[in-house]
C-alpha cells in the first residue's frame, strides 16, 4: 500500500491513517485509491475485529485536494444518475465491524463525511469540524444525506448550509463527538477503547451493529424479524458455544470470530 494511507494491525485492532500531512490530508486520487484499499482490507481481514481512522500531522483530513480535479471522488462504472458512487466507506460502504474515529485536527469535507459513518467519534481539542462546500458552490451530498441522521436538524443545518467550522466543544454539544479528550492522549484514549471492543464478540458485535444501521428503515414488526433471524445465525457460531462455556466455568472468553 502506498504510504498516502497507513495500515497497522495490533492484535485485533487496526488503525487506518491519512498520510498526506503536508496537505492536511486532503484526498487526492492516490489518497482516494489507498484510503479505499485500506478500508477493503480492514473489511475483509479475518484478525481485525475493530478499527481507528486517524490523520498524521495537525490534520484529520481537510477534504478533497482542489489542485486534484474529480480524482478525489474515485473510480466508478456509468452516469451519475444510473449507478450512485457507493465506492467508498465515506459514501456508504457497509463495514459492521466497530469503527473508532480519533480526530486529531481539522475534519472537514470528505473527512467530516466519513467521521459520520463511525460508530465513536473521539476528538482531540484542538479539532475543529465543518463543510465548506457550499462556500465553493458545490453540494455535500452524503454529508446532506447522513449528517441530519446523526445530530439535530438545525445542528446539520449550521454545518452543511453556513459552511462554518465548529471547534471539537461544539461538535461535542451537537452529538457529533462522543468525547472530547487532550490532545496528546487521544491515540492512548482510541485504543483503550478499541480494546474495550475487542473484549465482547466480535460476530454478536457485527450483527448487532447491522441490525441497528438497518432498523430504522424497517416497520418494527420487520425489523423483529430481521434481528430475530440475525440471533439466529449468530447463536449458531462457534464464538456463542465458547460465550456460555465461558460463563459456566466463570473464566473470560477466548473469541475466536467464528
Amino acid at each position: 500500500m502506498a504510504d498516502t494511507v497507513l495500515y497497522e494491525r495490533s492484535g485485533h485492532v487496526a488503525t487506518i491513517t491519512y498520510n498526506r500531512p503536508d496537505a492536511l490530508n486532503a484526498v487526492n486520487g492516490a489518497l482516494r485509491r489507498d484510503l479505499n484499499a485500506a478500508f477493503a482490507r480492514f473489511r475483509e481481514e479475518e484478525e481485525a475485529w475493530v478499527g481507528i481512522v486517524t490523520g498524521a500531522g495537525r490534520a484529520f483530513c481537510a477534504g478533497a485536494d482542489l489542485r486534484d480535479g474529480q480524482g478525489s471522488t474515485g473510480e466508478f462504472a456509468g452516469t451519475f444518475w444510473e449507478k450512485p458512487t457507493l465506492n467508498s466507506f465515506e459514501s456508504g460502504w457497509e463495514i459492521h465491524k466497530p469503527v473508532i474515529a480519533a480526530v486529531n485536527g481539522h475534519c472537514l469535507g470528505y473527512g467530516l463525511t466519513l467521521v459520520t459513518w463511525c460508530d465513536f467519534v473521539l476528538a482531540s481539542d484542538r479539532a475543529s469540524f465543518g463543510y465548506p462546500e457550499v462556500r465553493l458552490g458545490i453540494p455535500a451530498i452524503v454529508g446532506a444525506i447522513r449528517l441530519p441522521k446523526r445530530i439535530a436538524w438545525a445542528d446539520a443545518m449550521e454545518l452543511l448550509l453556513t459552511g462554518d467550522r465548529v471547534d471539537a466543544e461544539r461538535a461535542r454539544q451537537m452529538g457529533l463527538v462522543w468525547r472530547v479528550v487532550a490532545h496528546d492522549d487521544l491515540m492512548d484514549e482510541a485504543r483503550t477503547l478499541a480494546d474495550r471492543l475487542v473484549a465482547g464478540a466480535p460476530l454478536a458485535q457485527r450483527a448487532m451493529k447491522e441490525v441497528a444501521s438497518r432498523a430504522g428503515d424497517l416497520s418494527s414488526l420487520d425489523a423483529i424479524r430481521f434481528g430475530e433471524t440475525m440471533r439466529s445465525v449468530v447463536v449458531a457460531t462457534a464464538d456463542a458455544a465458547e460465550g456460555m462455556r465461558a460463563a459456566a466455568e466463570r473464566r473470560s472468553p477466548r473469541w475466536e470470530g467464528r
